[in-house]
Formats: C-alpha cells, structure tokens, sequence
C-alpha cells in the first residue's frame, strides 16, 4: 500500500503529498479567524437576544416610551399590556380581523402579527393618536354622525385603517373605499356606514360640506 500511496498521479504529486497538502490546508482554513467556529458562535450569539425582557423604545402617537418585553411579545401585547394604550383591540389574534389594526411608519399592520422589537425605531400610530374625544378628527366624527358602529370592538382598527386608506387616496369612489376596508371585518356588520363615513371624511378633507 505504501508504494501504491507514493505512486505518483498525472500531475507529478503522489497520493500520499496530495492528501498532506489537502489536511494541511484544511487545518490552515480552520485556524483562520473569520471561519474559527469559536467566533462564528459568539457572532451568533451577540444577534440573540433574549429569552428574559430586554429594554426598547417605541415611539407611539409623537412619544418615546420605555418598555422592558420578551422578545416574544407582540406590538399588540405591548401597548395594552405594558403602556396601557387599549385602543387597539385584541380580538382574533392571529391577524385576520384587523380589529388591532395600528399605523407603522404610515401603513396599516395588524399589531397583533408584530413583534414590539420590530417596531423599535419606527413611528407607531394607535386610535388614540388620531384625535380625542374632545378633537375628534373628520374621519371620526362622520363614523358618528354615519352609526358606523355597533359593539365597537373592530371600531378603532377600522377607523386607523380608513385613515390610512384617505391619506393614500384622498378621492375615492364608493367602490374604492370597499376595496379598501376589506382588510378589517365587522362583526355586526355596519360595513353600509363605514362607507358613508369614508366618503363623508373625503369631502370634508378636500373642504366640502
């Protein structure tokens, strides 16, 4: 076998250099410090975080707020639970009613399918920054004026939902607005007001009566 491992291949190199050269190489490539398992784990292990509370901010209706969560805990969790904003409703919680529907950065999601890290530096929208009972924005008072609500669970998901869709399409058609809501469900189905109110806010929006 000895002289069969030294018999020399094509190349000129035996099968016995050509294997030392191979092993010597492997050995070099897992000496260096980018591949060292070593420091590929601890490059891991700085990313996790977790499985105890850690410390964010949100920025929620124009304010910084401390909170300690899981990991694990939704945006949804987090602002009922830890910084009291109820607003947003947790109804199915699994991101299909959109009864806890909030603005991020502009756009509607589902509170209840975000965790409260992903949300960290960005700017978080509930009910309750869109107007007060006091100042009650366009959008909200034609849901009044138009009975466009009956148990009032899916009412807040709904009218941050509508107020996304109006600054997205100041003028639209009563078709616009069906297509629009079909995110959030209703389950006493004022779906007929929703609408009115939709269309009501545009005109008071673009300075109509």
């Amino acid at each position: 076998m000895a002289k069969e491992d030294n018999k020399p291949l094509d190349s000129g190199i035996s099968r016995r250099g050509f294997l030392k050269g191979v092993g010597a190489g492997t050995v070099a490539t897992g000496m260096m410090p980018g591949l060292a398992p070593e420091n590929a784990q601890a490059a891991e292990s700085a990313k996790i975080q977790g499985p105890g509370e850690v410390p964010i901010t949100l920025r929620i209706n124009g304010r910084n707020r401390r909170v300690n969560v899981e990991p694990r805990v939704t945006l949804l969790d987090a602002l009922r639970n830890r910084l009291d904003v109820t607003g947003a409703k947790k109804v199915c919680d699994r991101g299909t009613c959109g009864a806890c529907t909030v603005l991020v950065d502009g756009d509607p999601i589902y509170s209840c399918s975000m965790l409260a890290l992903e949300a960290e530096g960005r700017e978080i929208t509930t009910i309750e920054g869109l107007g007060t009972p006091e100042h009650l924005n366009p959008l909200q008072k034609a849901f009044i004026e138009n009975d466009a609500q009956q148990c009032g669970f899916c009412t807040p998901g709904f009218v941050v939902a509508c107020a996304s869709f109006l600054e997205k399409n100041p003028n639209p058609t009563r078709e616009e607005v069906r297509s629009g809501i079909g995110g959030n469900l209703c389950r006493c189905g004022t779906y007929a007001g929703m609408i009115e109110a939709v269309l009501d806010a545009a005109e008071v929006q673009k300075g109509g009566n």
